[in-house]
């Protein structure tokens, strides 16, 4: 899981009474170049819904990601579940900041994690201008939120010093009482389930292990109460695959699949989403798809728990690019300067799959550049 820096792309931005269409004779093509999955299964347009309650989790760079979404539109979010990742704005946009203050994942120099090594202060700082420029939500809104964090204690890409400085991070905008910080588990760089992966201390794809430890159903009754038992027989619901460019305009030119994933279970399915509560999972870098099939979706723990509590889990998928070779997420600035705000390629994609979901009408995410010494956005 090594991160290189590299050159930025552009938004292809279509403008006038064109776009709707132009939109949706993208959404077409996609669909046509997504064959190798729809052999598999039957890709279509992501349907609109009524769900509510959105929440957010993620291993490695989806955990960086997943903190990135819950903190820009900490409005929509209400909680996240974060496993190896670390403090918004981590990388301040640097691949060698990335790879060795928030992460041991640089081939080429010596890793830099210590304790307050990602500069909390800093990021707080950040944090608060981006909100007063309104590019994220107001921090404020995240004193409402309950975070759910694991950091395994043999963790030698994330160790735990950067989700300290995480814990640190969301203890400036929320009680004590509104975080769980799980650190004691015996396991490497993975997400834990207590029925399928590797052994626990492994290091290895897919990236799961299985330390008798249920991390999906955790998070998930931590951020959203206490909640039914899990389906212990075969799942009830059905995988639904998208097209991510309904979102994105040509998505594998910022790092983003063809095709997405929901979990859909049929009470959801029955209702248009109404009653129903909407969960984010973000895989980690060589979780996607291309590299390990439907391993994560089918195998992460969370499906069990839509089943029986009227949940409805989306797998936005990440894509190996020349500049992302490994298909993490942007959390450094692989594809756009403005990776971490509301008006980033990958962030607003996701929110808009967010809104279709939820049935919110989508705002303009587009903001102007904003610059000051040594940083623009």
């Amino acid at each position: 899981m090594k991160w290189r820096q590299t050159r930025q792309t552009r938004q292809f931005r279509p403008q006038g009474y064109g776009l709707a269409l132009l939109r949706e004779l993208v959404c077409l093509l996609w669909l046509l170049a997504a064959g190798s999955v729809a052999a598999q299964v039957q890709v279509q347009l992501l349907p609109p819904m009524a769900a509510g309650q959105v929440s957010v989790s993620g291993l490695s760079s989806g955990g960086f990601m997943a903190v990135q979404f819950e903190v820009a539109y900490s409005a929509t979010v209400q909680g996240a579940g974060i496993i190896a990742g670390g403090p918004y704005f981590c990388a301040q946009g640097s691949a060698y900041t990335a790879t060795t203050r928030c992460s041991c994942t640089s081939s080429l120099f010596a890793c830099r994690v210590h304790p307050g090594g990602t500069n909390i202060a800093d990021l707080i700082v950040l944090t608060d201008w981006f909100a007063a420029e309104g590019a994220i939500d107001p921090p404020e809104r995240l004193a409402s939120h309950k975070v759910w964090m694991l950091s395994g204690s043999v963790d030698s890409i994330v160790p735990q010093p950067v989700m300290t400085d995480l814990y640190n991070y969301y203890r400036h905008y929320m009680a004590a009482s509104q975080i769980v910080y799980r650190r004691m588990l015996p396991a490497e760089h993975a997400l834990p389930t207590d029925l399928y992966g590797n052994p626990c201390a492994h290091l290895g794809s897919p990236y799961i292990n299985n330390c008798t430890y249920d991390a999906a159903g955790q998070l998930l009754q931590w951020i959203y109460g206490p909640l039914l038992p899990r389906n212990s027989g075969p799942p009830a619901g059905r995988v639904l695959a998208f097209v991510q460019g309904e979102f994105l305009p040509f998505p594998t030119l910022h790092g983003m699949a063809t095709v997405g994933y929901l979990y859909l279970p049929k009470s959801c399915e029955d209702s248009a989403g109404a009653g129903c509560r909407l969960h984010v999972a973000f895989h980690g870098c060589l979780q996607d798809t291309d590299s390990i099939g439907s391993t994560f979706i089918e195998h992460a723990g969370y499906n069990a728990w839509a089943d029986s509590n009227r949940l409805m889990i989306l797998y936005p998928q990440a894509s190996a690019i020349a500049s992302n070779p490994e298909a993490c997420w942007d959390w450094f600035a692989y594809d756009d300067a403005r990776y971490a705000l509301k008006s980033g390629h990958q962030m607003a994609a996701v929110k808009r799959m967010v809104d279709k979901l939820t049935g919110v009408q989508p705002a303009s995410t587009l903001s102007p550049s904003r610059c000051r010494p040594d940083r623009c956005i």
